[in-house]
Order: structure tokens, then sequence, then C-alpha cells
């Protein structure tokens, strides 16, 4: 008897998606709102597939993901969301991800995706090529984000919505001071001249 965890914050989101895994026989359905539930509820559950959205409380997605892998639980883990895939995709699959389906597609590639992962394969989409697809400016500035960390770009999106560092050391369990010393980095490794500066560049780049 198949069985799925959905992980997302939305229950709008995980209703939409459990009809799909009805659709595509999945008995047994579990749901999780927050990234620090997912690891009790694989090991109490042990789902055959896990749905994960990459922006939630608690702990985002390439969290979750490090920390499944590092677990050794064995679990096909498809990720559903509104990240650019552009700066996620590979990320993601590089941290043991089976599949990645952007939100702004329609269900039916969702659909797709999970047939493949049950399958036995991967599903992730071919992105355009950089060269063709992005100006100068656009593939310098893509160049600096794919060599942010996990963390660093986690924050700087964090950053980017206007959150407070006090916040955003909430959200992430770190110290006020680390989340200074992360902005005061990526201030530098995104060569822009201030932090206030960081939501221009993310969304140029699509990332808010």
């Amino acid at each position: 008897m198949k069985s799925v965890l959905i992980v997302d914050d939305h229950p709008v989101v995980r209703a939409a998606v459990k009809i799909v895994l009805v659709q595509e026989g999945f008995k047994q359905i579990y749901e999780a709102a927050s990234g620090n539930e997912v690891l009790p509820k694989i090991r109490k559950y042990k789902p055959d597939l896990v749905v994960l959205d990459l922006v939630m409380p608690s702990l985002d997605g390439l969290d979750v993901l490090a920390r499944i892998k590092t677990s050794g639980v064995p679990c096909r883990v498809l990720i559903f969301t509104s990240q650019e895939p552009m700066f996620y995709q590979d990320r993601c699959m590089h941290a043991g991800a089976a599949g990645y389906i952007a939100k702004s597609n329609d269900l039916q590639h969702l659909h797709r995706a999970v047939h493949s992962v049950m399958a036995g394969y991967t599903y992730f989409a071919q992105l355009p090529s950089a060269s063709v697809s992005l100006n100068s400016i656009q593939l310098s500035e893509k160049q600096m984000i794919d060599k942010l960390s996990d963390r660093e770009l986690t924050i700087f999106q964090h950053l980017a919505r206007g959150i407070s560092n006090k916040t955003i050391a909430e959200i992430m369990h770190l110290s006020h001071k680390t989340v200074s010393t992360y902005k005061t980095r990526l201030v530098g490794k995104l060569n822009v001249e201030s932090a206030v500066y960081l939501r221009d560049f993310a969304k140029r780049n699509h990332l808010i």
C-alpha cells in the first residue's frame, strides 16, 4: 500500500496535492505544516514518498533535505515549490531529491513527476542554457548566487523580504550576531553597496 507525506504550510496546497496523490493510487496520506515535523513523521510512518515545499516555518526545505540525507532513512523526495528552479533545482538534486516541480506548472506535471519518481526515475526540468537566456549582468549575478551556501541563500531571501535580523534569528534558531555576520557576508559576496540593495538584487533574479 503506497504511502506519502505532504509537507507544505498552506492547507489549500496540501489539499490540491492530496487530490493528485489519491489519483496516483496512494492510500496512506500524511501531512506536515512545518519543517521540524518532517523527520519524526518519516520515522513514524515510513512513507514511500515525501512531497516537500522549500519555504516553511521552523526549518526550510533545503535544511529538511539535508537532514533526511544524513539520517539514512530510505525515502524518495519530490520538491513541489514556488522557488525559482534556476537557483534551487541543482541544489535539491545534489541534496538527494528525486524530482523538482515548480508550483507555477500545471498539476499535470505533478502527476508525471510522482509517476516517474515512484517508478524509480528522476524528474527535473531541462533549464534553458544560461548563455542563451541571460544577459551578461544576469549571468554574473546568477554565478554569485550559485556560490552562496544553502544557509546564505535562505538568509538572503529573508533579508530581501524585509524580515528583521531578530526574526530571522528566531526562525532559523541562530543568534542575532550570527545573522548580522551573514548579512555583512552577503553584501560582500553579492557585490552590493549595502543591505538596502539586497531586495532589488533578489527581485531582479526572481528570488522574491
